[in-house]
């Protein structure tokens, strides 16, 4: 019994002096499965000092999504070079050096990596501030972008301004603008959303203004992106579902009749539906059946990287609109199949955090997530339907992949701004202040 009694009452001092230690643990150290100050553990007279278990959330940003876009621009800066590099055999191109376009699509994604890393510095808060402001610039350049002089013209349509490193495509930043101003807007009108016309009305003539002058380009292609990213947060932010999809209704009319009164969008339509006539293979079907051929000739596992012949002056635009064709011919069925469950991986992820920030209650933030998803995952969208035949031909580059300065800057800084919000979410659930 006086053994039992000593042995209890070390048992009891050992609690004594242990308790104490326990109780004083740090609480986000204890819930995520680890102590700022780990207790010593004494085995065969050595004392080993505890150590402290980092949890996986404690990251600052999302490292799978960051992985995914580094994965998409090295493929589409492969692509892009495999895809131009006999360009200069063309008398168009003649005074261009092999590696012209390549290297300025490198460059272009050095800016965009820059100005990637400068936007992820701004809180939500501040963009939620310059979001009116943006959308005033992007105006501004829409118009300026019509002026002779200072637009600079290409295959009909008035759509760069001339920055000298590259041609800025001011409908990219007005993508990023309507965006921004959209979220925010929803968040200004959250009391009165369930009243359709107070709710919907001003950003209806917002996006329709933006809508005529994009038009005026013309540029119907980055007005359908823009109008499913506004009609998306609208519809997202909680607008009357019945008045939304009435609105859907009266949008696909429009665009309808804006096909039918146009002679050559219409033709497009009809090279779409049948690209291997007469009529149309040597005119608006020309592209879409070339894409075709190429991605026919890729087969399961394609002809192997470098070895397409449609980019060989057969296939026009194969390095900007139509590098999904030569990835096909490239790298067959398997490699088209890699490419979509990228897109589908990347579009999903960034839902997943805007809905993540709408559960935080950063409603500005998830909406600018998700309208980021909507664009990259639209864009992603219509141009494969268009490179597969599956959709009308339609001027939209591949989000992260073609060839283009402004639409790699604008498509990095849209994902810097996702994991801001990703970062700020995780800074909520530590308990800290976005």
């Amino acid at each position: 019994m006086a053994a039992l009694r000593t042995i209890l009452a070390r048992l009891r001092n050992t609690l004594a002096a242990v308790l104490p230690r326990l109780a004083g643990r740090d609480l986000a150290g204890a819930l995520a499965g680890g102590s700022s100050d780990g207790l010593p553990v004494r085995l065969s007279n050595r004392t080993y000092a505890g150590t402290r278990n980092v949890a996986v959330r404690e990251l600052g940003f999302d490292q799978p999504l960051i992985w995914v876009v580094v994965a998409l621009l090295s493929w589409g800066l492969v692509m892009v070079y495999s895809a131009s590099i006999a360009l200069p055999d063309n008398p168009r191109f003649a005074n261009y050096a092999h590696t012209h376009f390549v290297l300025r699509h490198g460059l272009s994604m050095l800016i965009g990596v820059a100005a990637a890393w400068v936007a992820f510095q701004f809180p939500l808060r501040a963009w939620e501030k310059m979001a009116p402001w943006l959308f005033a610039v992007a105006l501004l350049l829409l118009v300026l972008v019509l002026i002779p002089f200072i637009g600079k013209g290409v295959n009909g349509a008035r759509r760069w301004i001339s920055l000298g490193v590259m041609n800025f495509q001011p409908s990219e930043l007005a993508k990023l603008a309507v965006l921004l101003y959209a979220a925010d807007y929803m968040v200004r009108k959250m009391d009165v959303k369930q009243r359709f016309f107070r709710a919907v009305a001003p950003m209806a003539v917002a996006v329709g203004v933006v809508g005529m002058l994009l038009l005026a380009e013309p540029d119907m292609g980055a007005f359908m992106v823009i109008v499913v990213i506004a009609m998306g947060i609208l519809f997202l932010g909680g607008v009357n579902a019945r008045m939304f999809f009435l609105m859907a209704l009266v949008v696909v009319a429009a665009f309808a009749l804006m096909v039918m009164t146009s002679d050559f969008r219409r033709q497009r339509v009809f090279a779409y539906l049948d690209p291997w006539s007469v009529e149309h293979a040597l005119g608006k079907g020309y592209q879409l059946s070339h894409s075709l051929i190429a991605i026919g000739r890729g087969e399961i596992f394609g002809v192997g990287l470098g070895g397409s012949v449609e980019k060989l002056h057969w296939l026009p635009e194969a390095h900007t609109d139509f590098l999904l064709a030569v990835i096909g011919e490239e790298f067959g069925l398997i490699g088209v199949l890699v490419l979509i469950g990228l897109f589908l991986w990347l579009t999903r992820r960034i839902m997943h955090i805007g809905r993540q920030a709408i559960a935080l209650d950063q409603v500005f933030a998830g909406l600018v997530a998700q309208g980021v998803g909507l664009w990259m995952g639209f864009q992603a969208f219509i141009n494969i339907g268009v490179n597969l035949g599956a959709l009308p031909t339609k001027g939209l580059t591949l989000p992260l992949m073609s060839y283009g300065g402004s639409a790699v800057l604008l498509n990095l800084v849209a994902i810097a701004i996702v994991l801001r919000v990703d970062y700020e979410n995780r800074q909520l659930m530590k308990g800290g202040r976005s």
